[in-house]
């Protein structure tokens, strides 16, 4: 009789998760709006519903995502969800002229799919590189029942701004009569979608977890918190065994997340460090690479605690991680 037992808990269990997923559901009216993000440079962009930056859609996994998506530009546009595997819905995917056709000006498309898949991914402009100008927010699909113990979550989305839009830098590449290559546009890094880095709220002896993103469109970033270590548990949406680290170094879309614990006394605060920067351009002081800190604060008015780097400073390297399990993502032939 105990298999019977295991079958019928089986059945409640599927039943218990069918019951408590939900239809997360978000309208999104995908139009020009005039903004200064970065504090330098009045333009055009690209936004929702009037505004940047485009609030993070937060899910959990089993939930069925349903995107409304009115196009209110003056081209085509579609939505993809970079990270989420799409199996059996890749006509949801969202790259145009891929996967589906874009969305014609003035009309409407649902993108509706399961969010089957726990990590860190994030929702983007697929068509005429709108992600470029401000299309593009973080997608967290949380774990009913996270693997990792954490007090609280942080999410920080980091992007690359250009002074200039998207078409207007391709034009400017493509025209013959042009110096080629064109003169190098450095960009400033946006933090959540604003200009400055923001403040973390510490307890001692508490456990958080950060979920960062790289959003950029062709840059650099690196992350790093002084005196304390971060412990990577998540890459790209794959859940991995904990790995030390002092740094993170991010290509364009890559995401992590990891686990930082507090000290234990409150006694100072302490600053972190981001660097936005890029290889195929030439350094120029200031511009490349540039250097932001934001500030993590145990106690208001406590002093900064001087830190300084490890000797052995070790920056995170996809190649050593293992998945959670100790099993590769794809069964092997």
């Amino acid at each position: 009789m105990a298999h019977i037992y295991q079958k019928a808990a089986s059945a409640v269990l599927i039943l218990g998760a069918i019951a408590s997923a939900a239809r997360v559901v978000v309208n999104w009216d995908v139009g020009y709006v005039q903004v200064d993000r970065d504090g330098h440079s009045p333009r055009r962009a690209v936004g929702v519903n009037g505004a940047l930056p485009i609030p993070p859609v937060i899910a959990t996994k089993g939930d069925t995502l349903v995107i409304n998506v009115h196009n209110s530009l003056d081209v085509t546009t579609s939505i993809h969800a970079h990270g989420i595997f799409q199996n059996g819905t890749n006509y949801m995917d969202g790259p145009a002229m891929a996967t589906q056709c874009g969305i014609p000006p003035g009309h409407n498309f649902t993108y509706e799919y399961e969010a089957d898949h726990a990590g860190t991914f994030w929702l983007h402009g697929h068509d005429h590189h709108q992600n470029s100008d401000g299309l593009r927010t973080p997608l967290v699909v949380r774990e009913r029942m996270d693997p990792y113990h954490y007090e609280a979550e942080y999410v920080l989305s980091l992007e690359d701004w250009y002074q200039f839009e998207f078409a207007t830098r391709l034009k400017n590449s493509l025209d013959p009569t042009q110096v080629f290559p064109p003169p190098p546009n450095y960009p400033y890094a946006l933090f959540n979608g604003y200009p400055t880095a923001p403040k973390f709220q510490f307890k001692p002896g508490k456990t958080y977890r950060f979920r960062i993103l790289n959003m950029s469109t062709t840059e650099w970033f690196q992350f790093n918190l002084p005196g304390h270590q971060m412990r990577v548990i998540e890459a790209d949406g794959e859940y991995s065994q904990p790995s030390a680290v002092d740094g993170l170094d991010m290509g364009p879309g890559q995401r992590y997340s990891v686990l930082v614990t507090a000290h234990p006394t409150d006694s100072h605060n302490y600053y972190y460090n981001t660097t936005l920067y890029a290889i195929f351009d030439p350094n120029l002081e200031g511009r490349n690479p540039r250097y932001y800190q934001g500030y993590i604060e145990y106690r208001e008015g406590a002093p900064i605690m001087p830190t300084t780097e490890p000797a052995n400073f070790k920056w995170v390297n996809d190649v050593e991680l293992c998945s959670l399990d100790g099993n590769p993502p794809l069964p092997v032939d």
